[in-house]
């Protein structure tokens, strides 16, 4: 080995071991929750993101929806299997199931020329130009450098056969010298990135003699492939830049480096349950973030645009705008997805009749009124009542394992819309109980998997139990709705400090807290346990709220049934937070008795 060959080593050794900032933004550290990385969080983790039309959510994953259970209502589509589908939804869950089963064109088969992508001017078949031919087209005709971006891109590599995507949009492609390229009279394309095909993308051809540029592509291989300290393992296992990570763009193709973020780079938006979206989503009229916040405030930020772009207008500022002529070659089927997703089942959970905002406590304060917490119930032991319950729907109630037993539903009795024990207001209303489903693990020594359901007695010729004044609370299906900090609201009849029993409906307002294992260690559970309390312990469920809710409203003022009362210690004191069963670790479970239509306010 000459002494050249060894520096080059050494270098490489250290540039290796470096855990150093890159110069083009900062470390993985700084904005990657390495904890939520553990997950392997992808495109189809419907704990971090919305299921498409086509899928629905299982057990934290977005599977194939069966082709039945697409809306009726829609544009009929043609797929590579010279099949007409009668909507764009059925079509990709037949794709979903049968991946060769690609979208076509919109409306009926012919049996004119099938879109195609190939790559020209490339040293390998993993790179070059991008020629496309539309279905209703003759000849191969290229794609504009300015309208193409990674999402484009990781859907031609797709289309392409390449399944972990796009690696560069940049490449050094032998394009002959004699060869004359109009290049304004390329196309312009706009993806999703939910596409499997470019053909679902949308191309059209505007008029204008300014010069584009021609879009390329190198695809992603793995054998090509070199990590260094400083990559971003992707779930499907391919590398890129860390800087990549946590900047809106898909660069994994799998979406896999927007999904554990603390915070976004550049302009890119970051959604509370910790992921990174393009920041034109925001303000798009479709809900892109889990937690709804992409979409909130959008008025004022609708009105900030106009202002701004009149300002614009007012200093005489003109930029050359393409404007003589737009051509639509293709049909928007994004717009046609998200029409699919309109058309899905919505129910109606967790909204309720606006009341001005008191801070109350169920420890002293004063009684709630009727309306405030609709889906509240008591559940009558015989003659006590001594737990709460939350109303989810139909005939359904969700309560803790500890506070009922299989074998004596006979003896329970569900008191909706109750204020006062002792004072019964009219709009009280007494079911009986038809049965009870304790969550098989539970354990009475650990109050692990403390949650039970209970259905009621549907009225004599009723096919389903009537609660005039009781509105369900949304059963939240991902742990990333509500993050610690945020505040919720507990309420109940629970008793006061000092023993003393209480007969109103009392509330209050709480902070969940992260990791309660410091106050409870070797007892808390966190993933199927959530912390809730204030600094001080002036506001705490205690004996007599078990069942009861912790309720957390989003963005959009949808109020979750994010916990369900289990214990805690020493009512009312500070570092004794309540500790409350984490209903969304059992969406499946609870979906699985009283069916997923029911409790599904999303992925379907």
């Amino acid at each position: 080995m000459t002494l050249a060959h060894l520096i080059l080593l050494l270098l490489y050794l250290h540039l290796s071991s470096s855990r150093s900032t890159p110069a083009s933004g900062p470390p993985q550290e700084d904005l990657v929750e390495q904890k939520c990385l553990l997950q392997k969080y992808t495109h189809r983790s419907c704990n971090k993101v919305f299921c498409q039309p086509w899928q629905r959510c299982i057990e934290g994953t977005c599977l194939c929806k069966l082709p039945y259970q697409c809306p009726k209502a829609g544009t009929p589509v043609c797929a590579t299997n010279g099949r007409s589908y009668p909507t764009y939804c059925h079509q990709k869950s037949f794709e979903c199931l049968h991946p060769e089963i690609k979208f076509l064109n919109n409306g009926t088969c012919t049996t004119e020329g099938k879109f195609n992508v190939s790559l020209i001017y490339g040293n390998t078949d993993t790179e070059g130009i991008v020629q496309v031919k539309l279905v209703n087209q003759d000849e191969q005709m290229f794609i504009c450098k300015n309208s193409w971006s990674m999402t484009e891109a990781n859907v031609a590599c797709l289309d392409l056969g390449f399944p972990q995507g796009v690696r560069d949009i940049q490449g050094r492609f032998n394009i002959p010298l004699n060869l004359r390229i109009n290049d304004t009279e390329c196309l312009h394309v706009r993806c999703r990135g939910v596409e499997t095909s470019l053909a679902e993308c949308t191309f059209t051809r505007r008029r204008t003699k300014t010069p584009h540029g021609l879009a390329g592509v190198v695809c992603y291989t793995q054998h090509e492939d070199f990590p260094t300290s400083q990559s971003f393992q992707c779930v499907n296992g391919k590398h890129i830049p860390q800087e990549k990570a946590c900047d809106g763009v898909n660069d994994c193709g799998d979406q896999s480096d927007e999904l554990c973020c603390k915070g976004c780079r550049g302009t890119a938006f970051l959604c509370k349950s910790g992921v990174c979206i393009p920041n034109k989503y925001k303000c798009n009229g479709e809900v892109d973030c889990i937690t709804g916040d992409d979409e909130s405030g959008c008025e004022e930020d609708r009105q900030r645009k106009i202002h701004k772009g009149l300002a614009r207008s007012d200093q005489g500022e003109e930029t050359e705008i393409e404007t003589e002529e737009t051509e639509m070659l293709t049909p928007d089927m994004d717009t046609e997805r998200k029409r699919i997703k309109s058309l899905l089942p919505k129910l109606s959970c967790g909204v309720k009749r606006n009341t001005h905002t008191r801070r109350k406590r169920v420890i002293g304060g004063k009684p709630a009124e009727v309306g405030d917490y609709p889906w509240q119930v008591a559940i009558k032991d015989g003659t006590r009542i001594n737990c709460g319950g939350i109303y989810i729907g139909g005939c359904w109630i969700l309560t803790a394992a500890h506070c009922v037993r299989a074998s004596k539903y006979r003896n329970y009795q569900i008191w909706t819309a109750l204020l006062d024990w002792l004072k019964p207001n009219s709009q009280l209303a007494v079911q009986g109980v038809s049965r009870v489903i304790v969550h098989e693990n539970y354990n009475g020594a650990t109050y692990q998997n403390d949650i039970a359901l209970i259905e009621m007695r549907k009225p004599p010729g009723k096919k389903e139990c009537e609660l005039p004044h009781s509105i369900p609370a949304c059963v939240p299906w991902s742990p990333y709705l509500f993050q610690p900090n945020d505040r919720c609201i507990i309420s109940g009849w629970g008793r006061e400090k000092d023993n003393q029993k209480v007969y109103s409906l009392r509330w209050g307002e709480v902070n969940l807290i992260g990791n309660c294992s410091e106050f409870y260690p070797g007892r808390y559970y966190e993933k199927e346990m959530q912390c809730a309390g204030t600094s001080d312990g002036s506001i705490d469920a205690c004996k007599g709220d078990s069942g009861g809710p912790l309720v957390c409203k989003d963005v959009n003022n949808v109020t979750y049934v994010w916990g369900i009362v289990s214990w805690g210690e020493n009512c009312g004191q500070p570092e004794f937070p309540g500790v409350y069963t984490r209903v969304a670790n059992y969406f499946d479970w609870i979906s699985y008795h009283v069916g997923r239509p029911l409790v599904s306010q999303h992925n379907v």
